[in-house]
């Protein structure tokens, strides 16, 4: 599988595991059922909500051992 990038799609990185969806929901993105979010990238996705996409980024990395 591809590794996790600022680029990847929240969307992408749900189909890889939906308990990563903990970490989105911790930094206030609740609307991940939209279909916008799926095709949004977590780097939009932080830029709209006002969050570190780095800091998430480390996060979504170690849950998937990368």
């Amino acid at each position: 599988m591809a590794a996790i990038t600022k680029e990847s799609t929240i969307g992408e990185v749900l189909a890889r595991d939906m308990q990563a969806a903990k970490y989105f929901m911790e930094i206030g993105m609740h609307c991940l059922g939209c279909p916008h979010s799926q095709a949004e990238s977590i780097e939009e996705a932080c830029m709209v909500h006002g969050t570190d996409v780095d800091e998430l980024l480390g996060k979504l990395k170690q849950h998937f051992g990368e």
